[in-house]
C-alpha cells in the first residue's frame, strides 16, 4: 500500500503535557504580578500588593512553588496523580506570599490545565481521582483556614472549584469522543472488509456459475451425440475446454487481484455490456438461443455501472440455462438519458427463483442497491420469467 502523506501532529501533541503545566504556571505569575503593577490608563493596581510580595522571603516562597511546579510538570506523564498533588501544593505556596485567604485562580491554572490531560487521555478510574484531588484540596484549605479563625474568599474559592470542574469534564468528553472515534473508525473498517468479500464474492459467483453452466450444458450435449456425431461432440467438447480454460483465467486473476495491497483492486479485464454480444454467441452455441435488443443511444458508462449491468444479464441467462428448461431467452438493454435498464425474459416452467438456490437473485440485488437502482425477479404472469433492473446514471453521463 503506498504511504499517504500526513501532516505534522497537532501542538498539543508536539509539546510534551509537563510543558503545558509548566507553561500554565509560568502565564499564572505574569498575570499575577500584572495585576499587582499599576499598568498604563490606570489609577491604581488592580490588586493590592502584599508586604511580602517583593521581599526576599516571598521571592523565596515563590521559587519554591515554581520548583514543585517543575517537579511536578516532569512527572505528570508517568505518575499523573504525584504531580497534580505537587501542583496543588505550588499554588498553595506560592498563594503564602499574596496575602489572599484562599487559593488564586491564577495559581491554580497549571492544575486545570493537568486535571483537563489527565481526564483527556487516562482511564476513568485515575481521572475521577484527580478531579477528586483538585476539587477537595482548595476546598480542604478553606476549611483549614476557617478552623483556625481566619478568612476566606468565598467566592475565589468557588471559581477555583468551577475551573477544575470544567476541566474536568472538557477533558472526559475529550476522552469520550476520541474513543467514540476509534470505535467508528473500527466499524468502518470491519464494513469496508466486509463490502469486499461481499464484492468479491459476487464476481466469483457470476463468473464461476455462469462457466459452469455452459460447460455442463456442453458436456450433457457431447455425452448425448457422441456416438452418432462425433464431430459435433468434439465441438463440444471444445467449447467446453475453452470455457474450463477461460474459467480458470478468470480465478487467477481475481487470486491475483486479491494479493495486491490496494483494496479494491480491480479484477482487471472487467467486463462490460461491450461483452454482452460474445456472452450471447457462447449461450448460444451450448444449445440456449440469447437474443438482443438494444434500444435507445449507446453510452460510454461509468465502470461500475457497465460491470454490473453485465454481471445482471450474465447471472440471468445462467438461471435460464440452469433452471428454465427453455430453448431461448431474450435480453434488451435499454438507456434513457437518466437511466439504464436491463431485462431479461424467457418463456421457460418460470421457476428460476424458486430453484436458484444460491446466491444469485442475492447478488444482483445487491449490486443494484449498491446502485441505487430498481430491481425486480419474479415469474411472468403468462409463463416464464423476467427479471429486470433499473440503474440511474450520473448526469456527466455522454452519448459515444
Amino acid at each position: 500500500m503506498s504511504a499517504r502523506p500526513t501532516g505534522p501532529p497537532p501542538l498539543h501533541r508536539r509539546v510534551p503535557l509537563g510543558a503545558w503545566a509548566v507553561l500554565a504556571w509560568c502565564a499564572g505569575l505574569a498575570f499575577t504580578f500584572l495585576v499587582r503593577v499599576r499598568l498604563p490608563g490606570e489609577n491604581e493596581a488592580a490588586e493590592r500588593v502584599s508586604a511580602q510580595f517583593f521581599r526576599w522571603d516571598g521571592l523565596l516562597v515563590t521559587a519554591a512553588g515554581t520548583a514543585m511546579a517543575l517537579a511536578g510538570g516532569l512527572l505528570l506523564r508517568r505518575r499523573p496523580l504525584t504531580a497534580l498533588a505537587l501542583l496543588i501544593a505550588a499554588a498553595v505556596t506560592a498563594t503564602t506570599s499574596l496575602g489572599a485567604g484562599e487559593i488564586q485562580l491564577p495559581q491554580f491554572l497549571a492544575v486545570a490545565v493537568s486535571l483537563y490531560f489527565v481526564a483527556s487521555s487516562l482511564p476513568r478510574r485515575v481521572s475521577a481521582a484527580a478531579g477528586a484531588l483538585a476539587v477537595c484540596a482548595p476546598v480542604g484549605y478553606a476549611i483549614v483556614r476557617l478552623s483556625m479563625g481566619w478568612g476566606i474568599g468565598t467566592s475565589t474559592l468557588i471559581a477555583v472549584v468551577l475551573a477544575a470542574l470544567v476541566a474536568w469534564l472538557v477533558g472526559d468528553s475529550t476522552r469520550q469522543a476520541r474513543g467514540h472515534a476509534v470505535e467508528l473508525s473500527a466499524q468502518a473498517a470491519a464494513q469496508a472488509v466486509t463490502v469486499e468479500r461481499l464484492r468479491i464474492a459476487r464476481e466469483m459467483h457470476d463468473m464461476v456459475a455462469h462457466s459452469i453452466g455452459i460447460i455442463a450444458l456442453q458436456a450433457g450435449a457431447a455425452a448425448r451425440v457422441i456416438e452418432t456425431q462425433p464431430a459435433r461432440a468434439r465441438e463440444a467438447l471444445t467449447e467446453v475446454e475453452t470455457a474450463g480454460r477461460e474459467t480458470l483465467s478468470g480465478l487467477r486473476r481475481m487470486l491475483g487481484a486479491l494479493r495486491q495491497a490496494e483494496p479494491g483492486a480491480a479484477l482487471h479485464p472487467a467486463p462490460g455490456l461491450a461483452d454482452v454480444e460474445r456472452l450471447a454467441a457462447a449461450t448460444t452455441a451450448a444449445g440456449v438461443r440469447v437474443d438482443v435488443r438494444w434500444e435507445g443511444e449507446r453510452r460510454q458508462l461509468p465502470p461500475e455501472i457497465d460491470l454490473s449491468a453485465y454481471r445482471i444479464i450474465q447471472e440471468s441467462v445462467t438461471n435460464v440455462v440452469r433452471h428454465s428448461g427453455t430453448s431461448s431467452c431474450r435480453v434488451t438493454v435499454g438507456s434513457r438519458p437518466d437511466s439504464l435498464s436491463v431485462e431479461i425474459v424467457d418463456g421457460g416452467r418460470g421457476r428460476s427463483s424458486a430453484q436458484d438456490t444460491g446466491f444469485g437473485l442475492i447478488g444482483m440485488r445487491e449490486r443494484v442497491s449498491l446502485l441505487h437502482g430498481e430491481f425486480s425477479a419474479a415469474p411472468r404472469p403468462g409463463g416464464g420469467f423476467r427479471v429486470a433492473a433499473n440503474l440511474p446514471l450520473p448526469a456527466s453521463v455522454g452519448a459515444r
